[in-house]
């Protein structure tokens, strides 16, 4: 398969205290991935290492053939900016815009006309059932609407990849199961792969890819 992101030998200490130990990780093109574990088991810092938030101690992370590692501060900035999505598990919208506003911000942020920005947002929220909201305020929506204007603002570049912290961890289990259903499905129809991390085992079951993550280390499931 067609390799998209991978981590070799990544280790990450936060001072004295090693976060990550020694992770190996590959992701497909299109693929879903989803990293388990509890709260403090380094699953967080390693899918900031993933996405080049966070350099790696030691070892190295290749996305598309680039080793994040060797670039520039305002290259790394661009790729994330332009080929990642994120999404995260208390949204992080921008309460000042609205909700289509949310949604068109990165194709704003890479150049794109206002008009046109706003037009590829529409249609993405409208495929994620905000289509009615499109000029609400952020602050006036429930919080299944708002994960789902989160999901839209991550999607509406067509990323490579986009990296999900928790992102139905705020979410009771109803909504929760409607937001990352409609999440992966928009997901996999424009073949974006995705990296999930979660600590709900329901969640993690809906990737074609599981790995379990306890005191930094990571390791891949087997799943029949």
């Amino acid at each position: 398969m067609d390799s998209i992101l991978r981590a070799e030998g990544v280790d990450l200490f936060y001072g004295t205290f090693q976060a990550v130990r020694s992770a190996d990780f590959a992701l497909e093109r299109g693929e879903v991935a989803a990293i388990m574990g509890s709260s403090g088991s380094g699953k967080s810092s390693l899918l900031y290492c993933l996405a080049g938030v966070l350099p790696p101690s030691s070892g190295q992370v290749v996305f598309d053939d680039i080793e994040l590692g060797a670039l520039p501060d305002g290259e790394l900035s661009a790729l994330r900016r332009e080929r990642l999505g994120f999404v995260f598990q208390y949204g992080e919208l921008l309460p000042e815009l609205t909700v289509q506003e949310n949604a068109a911000l990165p194709l704003r942020l890479a150049g794109i006309s206002k008009d046109h920005a706003d037009a590829v947002a529409a249609q993405v929220l409208g495929r994620l059932g905000l289509g009615d909201l499109l000029r609400r305020r952020t602050s006036k929506l429930s919080g299944g609407q708002s994960q789902r204007v989160a999901v839209a603002r991550a999607l509406v570049h067509r990323p490579d990849v986009v990296f999900a912290d928790e992102p139905t961890g705020a979410l009771d289990s109803a909504n929760a199961e409607t937001v990352l259903n409609e999440f992966l499905h928009l997901a996999r129809r424009q073949k974006t792969a995705v990296v999930i991390v979660t600590h709900a085992p329901e969640v993690a079951a809906k990737a074609d890819k599981q790995y379990t993550m306890s005191d930094g280390v990571l390791t891949q499931r087997v799943t029949v």
